[in-house]
Parts: structure tokens; C-alpha cells; sequence
């Protein structure tokens, strides 16, 4: 039975994202990062990164003293498994009011609606 993804939090979604850019990343180049857009102690980053690895979203190994760490899974992977959550608790399993809510939403350019509806398009090809 495959282990279904713990709901993550805002501060390690932000984690993830940088460590994916980064390719591997310590404790200080990720908090290095979120720094430039807010204050944030070195111990929040290091505990927040040591619960991903608990959660099995990063991996690490030790390089002298500092811990390197890396993804151990992909922001695909990431994102499939939490829209498969929003499907199931915010829109009853349905896959086709999370498109309605998307598509009506007012922040959608039109050069973004017609995006959407050439994807939906070459589906159906």
C-alpha cells in the first residue's frame, strides 16, 4: 500500500521549492534564500527541513559537519498528490468543478483561458 503524502505546510512548501531550484541545498543556503523576503531563524529552516526528511520529502547526507540536502521526491509528484486532496476534500471528488472554479476565477488572463483551453484541446486530439 503506498504511504499518501502528509498535507504540507506553507514554510516547508517555501523549503521544497528552493531545495528543487537549488538542486541540493544546506540548512544556510535555503534560509540564505527566504531571507531575502523575510526574517527567518536558522534553527526554524534546519527543523523544518529535518521534518521533510522525516516526511520523506528530502533526502541528506552528511558533508563534515553540515548536512546536504537533496530531493526525494519530485515537484510533480508533490503537486499531483496534493490537487488529488483539494479534488477529494474541497470539491467531492470532482475533478471538473476544480477546472469551473479555476477558469472562472476573475485573476485569469485571457492569454491564460485560451492556454487552458488549447490544453484541453490537444486531449481530445
Amino acid at each position: 500500500m503506498k504511504k499518501s503524502l502528509t498535507p504540507l505546510g506553507e514554510t516547508e512548501m517555501e523549503v521544497l521549492h528552493h531545495v528543487w531550484s537549488l538542486g541540493e541545498a544546506s540548512v544556510a543556503e535555503v534560509r540564505e534564500r527566504i531571507l531575502k523576503d523575510r526574517k527567518v531563524a536558522y534553527t526554524t529552516i534546519m527543523t523544518v527541513m529535518k521534518n521533510l526528511a522525516d516526511k520523506n520529502y528530502l533526502k541528506y547526507r552528511k558533508e563534515g559537519l553540515s548536512y546536504i540536502y537533496s530531493a526525494a521526491i519530485q515537484p510533480e509528484d508533490v503537486r499531483y498528490n496534493l490537487v488529488d486532496r483539494l479534488i477529494d476534500k474541497v470539491f467531492h471528488g470532482s475533478p471538473k468543478d476544480l477546472v469551473q472554479a479555476l477558469v472562472q476565477n476573475e485573476k485569469l488572463s485571457d492569454e491564460e483561458r485560451k492556454e487552458i483551453k488549447n490544453m484541453i484541446d490537444k486531449l481530445e486530439e
